[in-house]
């Protein structure tokens, strides 16, 4: 029988969100740590990554989310420091990055030993921060529902973002053509990072430039975060047996503070995708919400085996945009709204 570690209990920092609204309602507390149970590990967390879906719960926007007072954040990396009952292929003392149902935003959190991989040897904390929520969405997207081919052609819009530049290096891999697009400033980075062909969404017509690129075939593969009428202006730009996936809304979030009437008009302007429309114009339209994957843990494994195979052989790294120490949360919120960054916005737990 293997010794097992007593666990030890202190306090931790986290990051409440107290209601809903601006950036300011991100505060920092200190709080009991939090004990694993059977089949979970406690994680001293050093890096936590800031995804899209951490803005749209602050801002009410994000059906899945508790009411608050709640500590959003979907991933996390660091060291085990605690492992609950049950649990045998991880130790106090692993490196790794992790899933979390929220309370991410925290120096320790716990969740499922199922969603823990071990950190890639060569990576930092920061790095494995910035891996499991953008690289297992793009790799899902690309390569399980699109099931992208070489020679064939991918559109992402905001391939500047974390997504963007995981579906990008994925997209290359499997040897497809990559149309990127982003806002002006950030066109030479996209072009640096593997984009064919960037789009300036600011200063010309999406859509006219893709027909233009494709020879008015229409591209075979498009991955959409935006949503509203976004929807069906990339179903329009489906080639024959195209496919289109849906992963996002972030129109939904228009500002700092929630605009009701905004967030309606949005949703009003989604498509209707009708079968027979489908049929006969042979395209596919799919969509994707990793936090509903949870439980899918066989599937969620092989797609993070793949992703850490190719980062171990030195195939896939992340692109990291800035980091802001914890109790900067809200500072972090407020440039990944601004659209300012090129790669992944990561928190960092100072000692």
């Amino acid at each position: 029988m293997r010794r097992r570690h007593p666990i030890l209990t202190g306090t931790m920092r986290q990051v409440v969100m107290t209601k809903h609204g601006a950036p300011e309602v991100l505060q920092t507390r200190e709080v009991a740590d939090p004990v694993p149970h059977a089949g979970e590990v406690r994680i001293a967390v050093r890096a936590a990554g800031v995804n899209f879906a951490d803005i749209m719960a602050r801002l009410g926007l994000y059906p899945d989310a508790p009411a608050p007072p709640l500590v959003v954040g979907y991933e996390v990396a660091g060291v085990i420091d605690a492992v609950g009952s049950g649990v045998t292929t991880l130790r106090v003392g692993d490196r790794v990055l992790a899933l979390t149902r929220f309370g991410g935003y925290a120096s320790a959190a716990v969740t499922s030993a199922e969603l823990v991989f071990p950190t890639p040897p060569d990576f930092s904390d920061i790095e494995a921060a910035a891996v499991p929520i953008n690289y297992l969405t793009a790799l899902i997207a690309l390569y399980r529902l699109a099931n992208v081919d070489a020679g064939e052609t991918v559109l992402l819009y905001g391939a500047g973002g974390g997504v963007g530049i995981a579906a990008t290096q994925l997209a290359k891999r499997r040897g497809a053509i990559v149309i990127g697009t982003a806002s002006t400033s950030k066109i030479a980075a996209i072009r640096s990072l593997g984009v064919d062909h960037p789009i300036d969404h600011q200063r010309g017509d999406v859509s006219a430039e893709v027909r233009r690129l494709t020879s008015d075939r229409g591209v075979d593969v498009i991955l959409d975060p935006i949503g509203g009428r976004s929807f069906a202006e990339s179903y329009r730009l489906l080639a024959p047996l195209g496919r289109l996936v849906l992963y996002g809304a972030s129109r939904l979030a228009s500002g700092e503070r929630r605009r009701l009437w905004h967030a309606a008009w949005t949703l009003f302007r989604m498509p209707v995708f009708r079968p027979l429309s489908l049929m006969n114009q042979n395209r596919a339209v799919l969509g994707l919400n990793l936090g509903h994957l949870w439980g899918q843990t066989r599937q969620l494994h092989g797609a993070m085996e793949l992703l850490l195979q190719e980062m171990i052989a030195g195939r896939l790294r992340p692109v990291i945009a800035k980091t802001f120490p914890l109790a900067r949360a809200a500072d972090a919120h407020r440039y990944m709204q601004s659209r300012s960054n090129v790669g992944k916005v990561v928190l960092v737990v100072e000692e």
